[in-house]
């Protein structure tokens, strides 16, 4: 069995980060404005997202409740610096232009923190919240493959961090730090999410970097469909950050659908 190498790994991370969207936590109002004027400039991104510092579960709209088959497709991709600044990977990711992949998913009614008093919710209400645990590692192995997936773990204290046990002792942990939503009408919901995410295994950190997913989901008769960007920016610790700062390094756009497999349809 050969060995997994730091290099591929990092032209795959992007893929596990692209798909976080569907545990990825959200709490503010819903309003209109700012993320759907973002989506239409696309990809013409020069600073970051009008974000909340993240807290709570991301309550979506009733229509994603159930079970899901999921497939994305990476339909544009863009190194905004290059050649001056390239992320690690980006070339190699040219390879999955237009090939769908597919995964299951779900989303499921439970109850919903809103705001903490020392620490402890204030009250709960209802509402659809992803499936994380399920959906993280049905999503981690659809990219990577069973073998290289041992686990996925949400934090019990801090729903905004997941963790992904990879083979060799590896781990890719990403923690949502801002959000915001906005619900135009009653069939498209946006989201925003930005999280920080970096490798822990037999040696210190090796990779870090701060990404953002934008999705605007639309919900039809017969399935949901959704538009997802996603931009990766270096983190300070990075060598270049001072020649990127707000500048996203890399962009990715992908086609979502999603398909009901309740009473198999």
């Amino acid at each position: 069995m050969h060995r997994f190498s730091l290099k591929r790994l990092q032209r795959r991370l992007i893929w596990i980060t692209l798909l976080t969207l569907v545990w990825l936590l959200c709490s503010g109002e819903a309003l209109a404005g700012p993320l759907a004027e973002r989506l239409s400039i696309f990809p013409d991104w020069s600073t970051k997202p009008p974000v909340q510092p993240a807290e709570g579960d991301l309550v979506y709209p009733d229509w994603l409740d159930g079970p899901w088959r999921l497939t994305s497709t990476l339909t544009e991709m863009a190194a905004p610096l290059a050649p001056d600044v390239v992320t690690p990977g980006f070339a190699g990711n040219r390879q999955f232009l237009e090939i769908p992949i597919q995964a299951d998913i779900r989303f499921q009614k439970a109850r919903v923190a809103k705001g903490k008093f020392l620490n402890r919710p204030l009250k709960t209400s209802a509402g659809v919240v992803s499936d994380r645990a399920f959906n993280g590692l049905s999503l981690a192995r659809a990219y990577l493959g069973d073998d290289w997936v041992k686990a996925v773990n949400v934090d019990p204290k801090n729903p905004n961090r997941q963790i992904t046990l990879l083979k060799d002792s590896q781990q890719l942990v990403s923690t949502v730090t801002g959000r915001a939503v906005e619900q135009p009408d009653e069939t498209t919901f946006i989201t925003t999410e930005v999280f920080q995410q970096f490798f822990r295994g037999r040696r210190p950190t090796v990779y870090l970097n701060e990404v953002e997913n934008t999705t605007a989901y639309h919900y039809e008769p017969d399935r949901i469909v959704a538009d997802q960007m996603t931009a990766v920016y270096l983190s300070p610790q990075d060598p270049d950050y001072f020649r990127a700062l707000e500048q996203p390094v890399a962009l990715y756009r992908y086609g979502l659908e999603l398909r009901s497999q309740d009473n198999n349809n």
